[in-house]
């Protein structure tokens, strides 16, 4: 089963965490100096995250759609999320204004995203015979239990 955990496991994480979605999609297929330039920013910018263990970023999953692509990223808090963001000398600023100067105007790719912040104790999560994903791959899993046997008790809602 390779890299299968068997049996029911629930991430071994219960701190606050960070949600952060973002995407692209291609409005004009065929306008590709438009929107091709935009898809290949975000490698760099998660290569860059990667190497810095104090960035913030947890951990994320790309997801690829027909017109573009979207991420799941786990941050530690939304002050570091805002803090790469906003950092002229990290490769995210210069990537935004480039969108804004050179393809925004055209409509031909949108940007998007969303960010949800998580109080501790408000996570719930199981896999069943799954490999590493989503939260538990950012830090772990853990057996489920019989305290932790329910999504109530996971989410710390019953005793």
């Amino acid at each position: 089963m390779g890299d299968v955990i068997e049996g029911r496991q629930t991430a071994a994480y219960d701190g606050e965490v960070v949600v952060f979605l973002i995407g692209m999609r291609v409005n004009s297929v065929f306008k590709v100096r438009e929107w091709l330039p935009v898809a290949k920013a975000m490698g760099p910018m998660l290569t860059e995250l990667m190497k810095d263990k104090e960035s913030g970023l947890l951990g994320f999953r790309t997801l690829p759609t027909w017109r573009g692509i979207t991420l799941i990223q786990y941050w530690e808090s939304v002050e570091k999320l805002q803090a790469f963001a906003g950092d002229t000398n990290r490769t995210h600023r210069p990537a935004w204004v480039e969108y804004f100067r050179k393809s925004f105007k055209g409509g031909a790719v949108g940007i998007w995203h969303e960010t949800y912040v998580v109080p501790a104790g408000n996570t719930e999560t199981i896999y069943g015979n799954m490999p590493l994903f989503g939260l538990g791959r950012v830090k772990g899993v853990q057996p489920v239990s019989q305290r932790t046997d329910t999504a109530a008790q996971r989410l710390h809602q019953t005793d």
